[in-house]
């Protein structure tokens, strides 16, 4: 019986029947045309039968893609089509076979294929709008779901594929890939869309450890790269490049080590940072092999390098142990921010941990606030059906999923817990799982142990799944937090009708750490009462937040200038907003 019915098993998102057919590998063929920002090639899917004689039609992912043809190697094709769209999902190319397929029966799809200026996986620069205005420059981004809008796939973190990317670019190019090598400028051609484009220089890449479509990433521009350790390597712009070895030289070597003590050894072979233009909209996406970052993480004082550590944590929690679905996105960023604070601890001493984790608090709160108590969105485990898993994007993931974890950790013990976490990491080694089989796996692995299956009997495993609104509130050691809170209690002195001989100094703020800075001027943010114009004006002055390079600080103190309506901070807030795509700032301004 022949069916093209548009379902899964796990994730509502993909149109794709992922179901019958798996793809198993990607070879990405494209030629960047920065002048008609487009790219044009070919996509090669090596896919495999998985039911029997199920189904003739493989039903794939697209959105706002031109497809040019479609072709099968080795196996008789009836037609294709793209079928009507389906919002906010794309529409699917169905692939019709001349039979239905035999379970293990392979497929190899040959697809031509350009991008649409409709392409939402992919930001085009003009050369004006990068730091030395010489050239254009290209990057994707395409978590959650917008691969599809690149290039016909299973655009499902359920689905996971090896990739080759041969890109021919003027410019150098960058992919979630270890470069084998690239061919020489091509001086001259006949065609601007063969193998051989003039000006142009072929760049290959291979991704051996199989991906999710979301990881898939390229980047061209003028680029240029420096060690930053014995299997590092930064990238960026010419003239930012000195600034940025610095800025990461002194610790990504020891985040791997330490991601490597807590789970295993580093899968990936080198572990490599873009820093991108300041458009870029995210702290950072973790692209295998090459992190993209946010140049608002060099700040000429290691402060706010955390953000690296959080993205190297990926390459366990998310690029090799990947959610099956975006509704279980909680096991990608909750285990990552669980990492990330477990390498904080062993880098800066334990309490920065919980530090850490008071200012994931605070972000978490918001976001309840934001969507409301009791929505869909401020659950663990959300309902995606018929929505953009854009639309969910929240610190809910991150800090929720922190939390349950951190929650489990105490209830167990780290001793115990620490067993766990290896164990999880190579059970499902190239795999994705839901919540469910986290939960399993976790009753499976201390099933004999009495002591810690009593413990684990105590979860409450629907209310930290489906309950929405705030997990309880742990203890946090609040030793980094308490000097914070008290300075800012004495600023709240200065507030009008407030009598107070407090006068601020320098020295209130020596010694500080960035992120202590931030909970300072977020607390003060929370008054209810703002304070005064000219006190806004001090505290800049007195402490140099005015002037401070760290976009962390600059854009709190910006806030709370704002909201005290002090007209001398219209100004940098808008030169802000002008230079800093990062939608962590951009927001709240």
């Amino acid at each position: 019986m022949s069916s093209s019915t548009i379902n899964s098993p796990r994730d509502p998102n993909t149109l794709s029947n992922y179901n019958n057919f798996l793809t198993q590998h990607t070879s990405a063929n494209f030629e960047i045309d920065f002048e008609r920002r487009r790219l044009r090639g070919n996509v090669s899917l090596k896919l495999v039968s998985i039911s029997d004689s199920e189904t003739k039609d493989i039903l794939l992912d697209t959105s706002h893609l031109d497809v040019k043809n479609v072709s099968l190697k080795h196996n008789v094709l009836s037609n294709w089509q793209l079928l009507p769209r389906f919002e906010p999902y794309g529409s699917a190319l169905k692939i019709s076979l001349a039979k239905e397929a035999e379970k293990g029966q392979s497929f190899e799809v040959d697809i031509q294929i350009q991008t649409t200026d409709k392409c939402t996986a992919l930001q085009w620069l003009t050369p004006a709008q990068t730091s030395n205005k010489r050239h254009p420059y290209m990057f994707s981004q395409c978590q959650a779901i917008h691969a599809r809008s690149i290039f016909p796939c299973q655009d499902t973190p359920d689905v996971k594929s090896t990739f080759d990317f041969n890109i021919r670019s003027p410019l150098p190019v960058i992919a979630s890939g270890l470069a084998t090598g690239a061919t020489g400028i091509v001086e001259d051609s006949t065609s601007a869309v063969d193998d051989e484009a003039p000006g142009t220089t072929l760049y290959k890449f291979r991704q051996d450890i199989p991906i999710p479509s979301y990881l898939f990433a390229l980047a061209s521009g003028d680029i240029a790269s420096a060690p930053i350790g014995p299997r590092s390597v930064v990238a960026t712009g010419p003239e930012e490049l000195s600034a940025s070895k610095w800025e990461l030289e002194a610790d990504t070597e020891r985040f791997i080590q330490v991601g490597e003590s807590l789970v295993y050894e580093y899968a990936w072979t080198t572990y490599n940072v873009l820093i991108l233009p300041p458009s870029f909209p995210y702290g950072g996406m973790e692209n295998p092999v090459f992190t993209f970052a946010t140049p608002t993480i060099v700040s000429g004082d290691r402060q706010n390098v955390d953000v690296i550590a959080h993205e190297l944590a990926h390459s366990w929690s998310g690029n090799l142990v990947s959610n099956a679905s975006w509704e279980h996105f909680w096991l990608n960023e909750g285990w990552t921010m669980y990492l990330e604070r477990r390498i904080q601890a062993a880098v800066h001493g334990e309490p920065h941990r919980d530090f850490s984790a008071i200012i994931g608090w605070k972000a978490l709160s918001d976001s309840v606030n934001e969507f409301g108590n009791q929505h869909e969105f401020t659950k663990l485990v959300i309902d995606l059906k018929g929505k953009d898993p854009d639309d969910a994007f929240s610190s809910v993931p991150y800090e929720k999923g922190f939390h349950f974890l951190y929650y489990l950790e105490k209830l167990l013990g780290k001793e115990q817990w620490d067993k766990f976490i290896p164990h999880y990491f190579s059970k499902y080694k190239g795999k994705s799982l839901d919540s469910y089989d986290f939960k399993s796996t976790l009753l499976d692995f201390f099933e004999k142990d009495e002591l810690a299956r009593r413990k684990l009997d105590e979860v409450d495993w629907d209310a930290w799944f489906y309950q929405p609104g705030l997990p309880p509130k742990p203890d946090f050691d609040t030793s980094l937090v308490d000097v914070c809170y008290a300075l800012a209690d004495r600023w709240k002195t200065l507030i009008p009708k407030e009598k107070s001989g407090f006068q601020p100094e320098a020295k209130d703020i020596e010694g500080w750490m960035a992120n202590q800075i931030v909970v300072f001027l977020e607390r003060i943010q929370d008054f209810e009462q703002p304070l005064s114009g000219e006190a806004v004006h001090i505290m800049g002055q007195t402490y140099g937040f005015s002037k401070s390079k760290n976009v962390e600080v600059v854009s709190r103190y910006l806030a709370v200038g704002l909201k005290a309506r002090s007209e001398e901070v219209l100004e940098p807030t808008a030169e802000l907003l002008g230079r800093v795509g990062r939608m962590k700032f951009v927001r709240p301004l």
